[in-house]
């Protein structure tokens, strides 16, 4: 890591030890250590990035906010991620040559050591060290602001299209209620869940989810190309799309087995029964995990009609 650019603060920082203690090992390995302030020289970045407003520079703050961690003691910014691509495009976009390294959990951070840009992401943004619990939405112009969502989503959120659920996770509840307005001026019905911990925000809907994504794709520049593959499995087209209002209540879902399993006996087809009482194949595969009684007559029905 250090040959390969790295400061002995970074790798330190990476290892949850002083960089004292990676000097030393350093040197006890006979590794030529570069002089102090060398990593300044090397390295080069753009440190007015975040300055001057742009779709891009929206996206990165809320990649930043989702993903990225500011150190108390130390001019370090880390941003950290499973997909190396997008480091790389946050990098070159930032006209940095700070190196990309990789933890032993298999994920990929980039490091950038900048005294004025971790002010400004401070002063101007409203970013601090420890985050997590207590960051506020930030300013973001409203011509931006589907941007710095997108940057937001591809760094905490998260598509699961079989259920129709677009998910965000996190720890402030400040930030999720301004965003949940946001939402809600797009025509959205986000809905915050407390998980002790943590806070889960959920956008569902066939129709919702694809909502969203238009909006935050649009003139889209940076993202993730796997988050937006997923919005495109949808093969109807957005004005044949519709919101299902299905009740869940016990009863409800019980009805909803009831039904799906009185139409297979009679088409003996699992695609065209899903399709007719509107669920996904992942509704009818979570009833035959979760109810045995569904599970057996399912099964019997199908053995009937062999």
């Amino acid at each position: 890591m250090y040959e390969d650019g790295m400061s002995t603060t970074e790798i330190a920082i990476e290892g949850n030890v002083t960089s004292r203690r990676i000097t030393q090992i350093l040197k006890k390995n006979n590794v030529e250590l570069r002089p102090r302030g060398h990593w300044k020289r090397k390295y080069h970045i753009n440190e007015d990035y975040f300055k001057h407003w742009s779709p891009n520079m929206a996206y990165i703050l809320g990649f930043f906010l989702a993903d990225g961690t500011i150190t108390d003691i130390t001019q370090t910014l880390s941003i950290s991620q499973k997909e190396i691509g997008i480091l790389e495009q946050i990098r070159d976009e930032m006209k940095s040559n700070h190196p990309i390294g990789k933890n032993k959990y298999g994920v990929y951070f980039l490091n950038i050591n900048s005294k004025i840009i971790k002010d400004d992401l401070m002063n101007i943004h409203g970013l601090t060290p420890n985050k997590s619990k207590t960051v506020e939405f930030p300013y973001v112009p409203e011509e931006y602001i589907h941007h710095f969502v997108r940057g937001y989503f591809d760094g905490d959120g998260s598509i699961n299209y079989e259920k129709y659920v677009v998910t965000f996770v996190g720890g402030s509840k400040l930030f999720f209620s301004e965003l949940i307005k946001v939402f809600e001026k797009q025509h959205l019905t986000p809905s915050l869940k407390d998980r002790k911990s943590h806070y889960h925000l959920f956008i569902s809907g066939r129709k919702s989810i694809q909502t969203f994504a238009n909006w935050i794709y649009k003139d889209k520049t940076l993202y993730l190309q796997r988050k937006f593959n997923e919005f495109n499995k949808e093969k109807l087209s957005y004005n044949q799309l519709k919101d299902r209002a299905i009740k869940v209540t016990k009863e409800a879902v019980l009805e909803r087995r009831r039904i799906f399993l009185n139409i297979l006996k009679v088409n003996g087809c699992v695609k065209l029964t899903s399709e007719k009482i509107g669920i996904s194949p992942y509704t009818y595969k979570t009833w035959l995990k979760k109810d045995r009684i569904f599970e057996q007559e399912f099964y019997n029905i199908l053995n009937e009609r062999e």
